[in-house]
């Protein structure tokens, strides 16, 4: 008997009426209950109570103004806690319904499941397993459509084409969470609501294990052999790799998939699709890629390029190109990128990052490896430079709208960032001096590997017990003055950075425009600890364009194109050096964050083209003798130098190594006949 029938001792039902009763009954308040007039007798002599403006409902009596829950179960109530919003996405093709035709929810998911079991297929064998929509530890939920893709042999070849292979797709953050959280050992929440995270054995990048297929295309577009980052391997090899890969993502019971937009340009932008076996590979690139609307993702159709991530599985070292267990391979002519061996989370970004160098410059669109920010009057700036030069922490300015911290193309609409999201270094991070990064560590963030309080679960940036190379990627509009869409104007400030580990580099240098090639493809800076794996200590290293190790073609193509922007529209070239002054590393200081800031901040104003300059020996830059906030002595590195001559023999060794860099570079002719022989005249002068 329900409760409110004992309590009360009342039968609750409703009293059929006609006549002046009915009319009685219609007057009387809704909702509640009445007397009637001829009372009718209940239990123990108490007259019955009528119910108007109710239906009675199974004899449950509701003390509420809310209507009750469907939920017959705990179960069924969960369920309906999580609004059912996750996009599908069609394939376009000739199975596509006509342009004002409705799609059913079950055809779209078959329609996405199918692209996605094409993506996950065996080449070998043509097969694959089923895939199936949903998270298969959820038991009481009801099972979502699965498709039996249509390249499925009739008889199964292996046990994996009888299994299903569960897809979590475009997860949101909070899922994600719960997936690592749940699954993935060494997941924890920080105090700061950001997910911390390890990577494993390898902590940064291995660009010795990068491989990229040279084929009868690749072999005249791409930059091969000495000083190229591009070490080849054949088709065949990254067919193996490709299969083991596959083979390894299908064995799981469930793997994520995320389908994503590069470039903020929405004309010029690409579609990845990256499968990956682990929920903070999937957040990761949600936060670093562009993220769809549901409308997007429902129009998103065949990806432009795909990543297989089976970093958590090896490659088999005795296949041929292979120099350890682990291999990231590209195929450019495929538009496919394999990780083995390694859960290193940069390696997707970077391997993206190169597939735009080589795809953008199709297109007569200049692909960089460097920040943009934009003043309030519009003008925008670049920053040139590698890991720990300070292009995320110069690009990321409280007084300017940031488009993005890392890559970014330039074409003749302006400037767009290629990414969403940045991919901040964490090492010493403090609030003081990094205000936005340090803020923009909260829910959604992931953190790789830092170390942080068992109990209170606060982060400890200043520890470099996993690594030095600690990062955080959070969405870019976690920075409150993000511009979005990430575009902007054409550049007028080209700051090239360089972390000087000599101590001999002025803190800024105004460069002509042969100056700036030079530079820019010299591309010096200290290789600073822990951004590539087995780096320990700052290293004096050239990378091509500031970028090297994620270029594709030769890095004069870069500089022509560079040229001709700046040309075009009138940007002033800057060197800064954000590394040593006063002596070399070990004995010199870095030069502080607070002087450069001010640097930069009269480049944007344009007081800096007001200053008078003077020039420098060995080098011949143009050094300003003046700068408001900076002390003076500091502008000249000779006047810091304590040993007068060993600043000058220090000069002249990086002189050297300067020209001896450049060497490589001299076959290759840059725009016109005459440009090559500008650009050596812009480097250093050792007679």
């Amino acid at each position: 008997m329900p409760l409110c029938q004992t309590y009360l001792s009342l039968q609750l039902h409703i009293i059929s009426s006609t006549g002046e009763e009915r009319e009685r009954e219609m007057a009387s308040d809704n909702g509640e209950f009445s007397f009637p007039r001829t009372p009718t007798k209940g239990r123990n002599g108490l007259p019955k109570i009528q119910t108007h403006g109710k239906k009675q409902e199974d004899q449950i009596c509701h003390d509420d103004s809310a209507p009750p829950v469907k939920a017959q179960t705990i179960d069924e109530l969960h369920s309906l806690q999580r609004k059912r919003s996750v996009p599908n996405t069609p394939i376009k093709g000739e199975t596509q319904p006509a342009f004002n035709a409705v799609v059913s929810e079950e055809e779209r998911q078959k329609q996405q499941l199918q692209s996605i079991s094409a993506s996950l297929a065996s080449l070998t064998r043509e097969t694959g397993p089923k895939v199936v929509r949903g998270d298969p530890d959820r038991k009481s939920e009801t099972p979502r459509a699965h498709v039996t893709p249509t390249h499925h042999v009739a008889a199964p070849t292996s046990d994996s084409s009888l299994k299903f292979t569960h897809i979590l797709y475009n997860l949101s953050p909070a899922e994600l969470y719960e997936q690592a959280i749940k699954y993935e050992k060494g997941s924890f929440i920080t105090s700061s609501g950001a997910l911390a995270t390890l990577s494993g054995a390898k902590t940064g990048r291995s660009p010795r294990d990068k491989r990229v297929v040279r084929d009868e295309t690749t072999e005249d577009e791409l930059w091969w052999g000495k000083g190229s980052p591009n070490i080849e391997m054949d088709e065949h090899t990254f067919l193996v790799n490709r299969e083991r890969a596959v083979d390894y993502l299908c064995s799981l019971d469930k793997v994520y998939v995320n389908d994503q937009f590069l470039n903020w340009d929405p004309v010029h932008r690409i579609k990845v699709r990256i499968v990956s076996a682990r929920a903070y590979h999937s957040l990761f690139m949600h936060n670093m890629c562009i993220r769809p609307t549901t409308e997007e993702l429902e129009d998103f159709g065949t990806p432009d390029f795909t990543i297989y991530n089976a970093g958590m599985f090896p490659c088999n070292r005795y296949t041929h190109y292979m120099t350890s267990s682990t291999s990231i391979d590209l195929n450019l002519g495929r538009r496919e990128m394999v990780i083995l061996g390694t859960q290193y989370a940069g390696e997707m970004k970077k391997g993206l990052f190169g597939v735009m160098h080589y795809l953008m410059p199709k297109r007569q669109i200049l692909s960089l490896h460097s920040g943009c920010n934009m003043g309030k009057d519009g003008d925008v700036a670049l920053f040139f430079g590698l890991s720990g030069t300070g292009k995320t922490t110069l690009s990321t300015d409280h007084n300017r709208y940031l488009i993005g911290d890392d890559e970014h193309c330039w074409s003749e609409n302006g400037v767009s960032n290629i990414e969403g999201g940045c991919y901040a270094k964490c090492i010493d991070l403090s609030k003081d001096k990094e205000p936005d990064i340090f803020n923009a560590i909260k829910f959604g963030t992931v953190m790789e590997n830092v170390v942080f309080d068992e109990h209170t679960r606060e982060v400890d940036y200043s520890d470099k017990s996993v690594t030095e190379n600690t990062r955080a990627a959070y969405p870019i509009e976690y920075i409150p003055n993000a511009k979005i869409p990430c575009v902007g104007p054409h550049p007028k400030n080209v700051i090239l950075l360089a972390c000087d580990a000599f101590g001999v580099l002025p803190p800024v240098s105004k460069l002509s425009l042969a100056q700036t090639m030079y530079h820019f493809i010299s591309g010096y800076t200290a290789l600073v600890a822990g951004t590539e794996d087995g780096i320990k200590e700052p290293q004096a290293t050239f990378s091509a364009c500031f970028g090297a190790a994620f270029i594709m073609l030769h890095p004069t193509k870069y500089a022509a194109m560079l040229a001709e922007k700046m040309k075009k529209h009138g940007a002033t070239g800057w060197l800064v050096n954000t590394g040593w002054s006063g002596g070399s590393y070990g004995s010199g200081k870095r030069i502080k964050l607070a002087y450069t800031r001010k640097i930069i901040d009269a480049i944007h104003s344009g007081k800096l083209l007001e200053a008078k300059y003077t020039k420098t020996e060995i080098f011949g830059l143009e050094i300003p003798t003046e700068i408001e906030g900076v002390p003076s002595e500091i502008l000249d590195p000779a006047n810091t130098w304590p040993d007068k001559a060993g600043h000058r023999e220090t000069l002249v060794k990086l002189g050297g190594l300067f020209k001896n860099n450049f060497e490589g570079f001299l076959n290759y002719k840059i725009g016109s006949d005459n440009v090559t022989e500008e650009i050596l005249a812009a480097g250093p002068n050792l007679e």
